[in-house]
């Protein structure tokens, strides 16, 4: 099956005909800032997992990095001294060490990318489905790493963790963080595996927004770029359900100003309301929909009952996705993480997009989904014309689907067919006689 809506654009010199676009349902054939714009098709393939298709168990690492005579100084003015990060890996490093690849999570994500912790766990990695053997990121073929985030709450400094010199938490007095931050920990993290240079960075919406980073900051580090369902900066929209569910959490009473640490309670209602807030941006309206339309959770019959707070289906999924949040993510990383999506601005700290993108040779693979509402396509058009105007080599490929934002963590055979032959052109490019 054609995938549908898929557009793909690479900079090239002149156009070569339309006959190469057999399958498309749309291209880009124009002018961006004086240069021409080619539509070119990427061969779809779907890839299958060879034998149960999973990495098996893996293993949390855990490193140290930076110190109090080399610490590590923040975009914000802040610095900490030493800098805890937890990582995992999949796959095997090459002797040449060319087959990393980097997977950068979205804002709730953690290095548990795939596999499982143990033969018990019933829980595998948030990106299982793409990660593995004969997947997305073939780890029969690919050295995986996946690291948690400066500021997050599953192993990586953040605001939970104890204080330089004391005995309680950061909470609100940990240093101001940005995406610019996140990136130099897990930069400092790659050189300290001994990796010069990664065959591919990747992630989605913070993850993207952490590989243009990368590419703008360490050109020299990555041969690839991989941008899924994100942008150079944060919509208004998306700045707005951010400030609401910061709002829900400052004003829970168990809030304590941050410092709930050493309290019975957390503010697990504030993070819960907030959880479901950014989860309404997730979806499309064709998702909720399908999955829930105007069905009751019980009966057929309104409740006409104002304290029954999950009369429809939809409120029910909500407040689950709500309470399973709670149980494992921190109220304080939520307000850092959510804060430094909010600050990202690739061009205002780059001087433009051009300048942000030009400097490094890696090529890009920009991914979007049609309804996608939190980072439209409009958003990565925008990336990719700057990309043009550098003179990048650039790919672009949008895929209609009715699974919203999420989509880059649903439809991972769809995904996966347009990242494999992607990385393998990349990494055989390498290989190429001069």
């Amino acid at each position: 099956m054609r995938p549908g809506g898929l557009v793909a654009v690479s900079r090239c010199g002149g156009c070569r005909g339309r006959e190469e676009l057999l399958w498309l349902t749309a291209c880009t054939v124009g002018r961006v800032g004086g240069s021409v714009v080619e539509s070119m098709a990427i061969e779809v393939t779907t890839t299958g997992p060879s034998g149960d298709g999973s990495v098996g168990l893996v293993e949390r690492h855990t490193l140290k990095l930076f110190s109090s005579a080399a610490p590590l100084v923040l975009a914000g003015g802040g610095q900490l001294n030493e800098v805890t990060v937890t990582y995992e890996t999949y796959g095997t490093l090459s002797p040449q060490r060319d087959n990393a690849v980097f997977v950068c999570h979205a804002l709730t994500g953690d290095a548990h990318a795939a596999g499982r912790h143990d033969s018990e766990s019933e829980k595998a990695g948030w990106w299982d489905n793409f990660i593995g053997p004969g997947k997305g990121l073939d780890t029969d073929r690919y050295f995986v790493i996946c690291a948690n985030v400066l500021g997050g709450c599953q192993g990586t400094t953040g605001p939970g963790d104890l204080r330089d010199g004391s005995n309680g938490p950061w909470g609100l007095e940990f240093p101001f963080i940005t995406v610019d931050d996140m990136v130099t920990v897990h930069a400092a993290l790659i050189e300290h595996l001994g990796i010069q240079q990664l065959l591919a960075v990747i992630g989605g919406s913070l993850g993207g927004m952490q590989v243009l980073e990368w590419a703008a900051r360490f050109p020299d580090t990555i041969r690839s770029a991989i941008v899924l369902a994100s942008g150079s900066k944060l919509s208004a929209r998306g700045i707005a359900f951010n400030a609401i569910g910061r709002r829900a959490i400052l004003v829970d009473p168990n809030f304590h100003d941050g410092d709930y640490y050493s309290h019975e309670e957390s503010p697990r209602f504030g993070l819960a309301l907030a959880r479901m807030v950014a989860h309404v941006t997730y979806l499309s309206e064709a998702s909720i929909e399908m999955k829930f339309g105007r069905r009751l959770q019980e009966g057929d019959r309104f409740a006409y009952d104002l304290a029954r707070e999950t009369e429809f289906q939809v409120e029910s999924y909500l407040h689950h996705q709500g309470k399973r949040f709670v149980e494992r993510f921190d109220a304080n990383s939520y307000l850092y993480l959510t804060r430094a999506m909010d600050y990202f601005d690739l061009a205002a700290t780059h001087e433009s997009l051009p300048a942000a993108l030009g400097n490094t040779d890696a090529r890009f693979l920009v991914v979007s989904y049609s309804t996608d509402w939190l980072f439209p396509t409009s958003q990565s058009r925008e990336m990719v014309s700057a990309m043009v105007e550098a003179e990048r080599d650039v790919t672009m490929v949008e895929f209609e689907s009715p699974y919203g934002h999420d989509a880059f963590l649903i439809e991972h055979e769809q995904l996966s067919g347009v990242v494999a032959p992607f990385l393998e052109q990349t990494h055989g490019a390498d290989r190429r006689p001069s």
